[in-house]
């Protein structure tokens, strides 16, 4: 049996004999204490539960209730006769749907619009966050944190009349292009950089917004380790480098497997008032195509189908960069037991 001491004011058991120093507190981790009954954890725990079901509800509501509609892609559904009256068709849908180039075309467009919102998107609000944290003044660091969480309170509507007004036809750019005789370049309308033109939107729209969660993270950083690093000469590039990033790290990661999993939600507002401008080819994707070949349409089960589809492809890309997320060393989204 393992001697019990003192250091610090804290308990700890010495290692046996032959033993590494870290075996006892590996020992003591596998320890389980022992489990309080139901009853007694509902009674310690009961006002937080409470303050959880509103949000539980809301989830239900709008999240679990809605995947019963699933059904409808395996049915010629109307909206007449319900659920339960609809003529089943099994797996028609998907047939039709996969059959259909449009669909690949949307699906190729998401993925390609996907890969530029990752590249030019993910990286931006952890180098805002990097560099407010680097303003030494909190007033002037709270101002321009207001600023930048601004454009995440506008409707998708006012952003882009806001470039239209800047990058349209009649806009400041092509005002100061035709004012030094140069030839105009209507933006707003060139199907060729509409990708980049709707991952400008989302960056100055949501980038500061997105800047929330990595200054948390950089706030629970040991503040004790800048100073140690100072004192041995490190400069400001190489604590950030050292310290601040591999701080950050677990957060990016798990942000970074959310997005993977969420990539194919590139946004159907922003992308539904910009279609007649640059045309279906360049803004086609999976939930404009739910839509207009779905609802509008009047073929509920197409677009539910189209749905399905992008939700399972969205759930295999989730399970995909957990797992990678797993082989790198980092706990992703969850950690699988063993």
């Amino acid at each position: 049996m393992s001697a019990i001491s003192v250091r610090g004011g804290t308990a700890t058991a010495d290692a046996k004999p032959g033993e590494e120093p870290g075996s006892a507190s590996k020992r003591r981790a596998r320890i389980k204490r022992p489990k309080l009954p139901l009853r007694a954890r509902f009674r310690r725990d009961w006002p937080l539960l409470a303050m959880a079901v509103p949000a539980l509800l809301l989830v239900i509501a709008f999240n679990y209730l809605p995947m019963f509609g699933t059904v409808t892609a395996f049915e010629y559904y109307d909206y007449i006769l319900g659920f339960w009256q609809s003529t089943w068709i099994g797996l028609q849908n998907f047939q039709e749907l996969f059959a259909d180039p449009n669909f690949w075309h949307a699906f190729e467009n998401t993925l390609v619009l996907s890969f530029v919102q990752l590249v030019l998107y993910f990286p931006l609000p952890i180098v805002l966050a990097l560099l407010l944290n680097s303003v030494l003044s909190s007033r002037i660091r709270s101002f321009i944190q207001a600023i930048v969480y601004l454009p995440h309170f506008f409707s998708w509507v006012l952003v882009i009349v806001l470039f239209q007004q800047m990058l349209g036809g009649a806009g400041l750019l092509n005002h100061l292009l035709l004012t030094h005789g140069m030839n105009p370049w209507d933006i707003m309308t060139d199907p060729g950089t509409f990708k980049y033109l709707v991952t400008a939107q989302a960056d100055w729209k949501e980038a500061g917004w997105g800047i929330i969660v990595f200054l948390a993270a950089i706030a629970s950083i040991d503040p004790a380790l800048y100073e140690a690093a100072a004192a041995d000469g490190a400069n400001r590039w190489r604590r950030t480098w050292h310290i601040t990033l591999p701080g950050m790290r677990g957060v990016i990661v798990l942000l970074l497997v959310l997005r993977l999993g969420n990539a194919l939600n590139v946004g159907f507002e922003q992308f539904l008032i910009q279609r007649n401008a640059v045309g279906s080819g360049a803004s086609e994707v999976l939930d404009t195509y739910s839509y207009y070949y779905g609802v509008a349409a009047n073929n509920f089960g197409l677009g539910a189908a189209a749905g399905l589809f992008k939700g399972v492809v969205s759930l295999l890309l989730l399970f995909a960069a957990n797992k990678a997320a797993h082989f790198f060393g980092e706990d992703g989204l969850y950690r699988g037991t063993r």
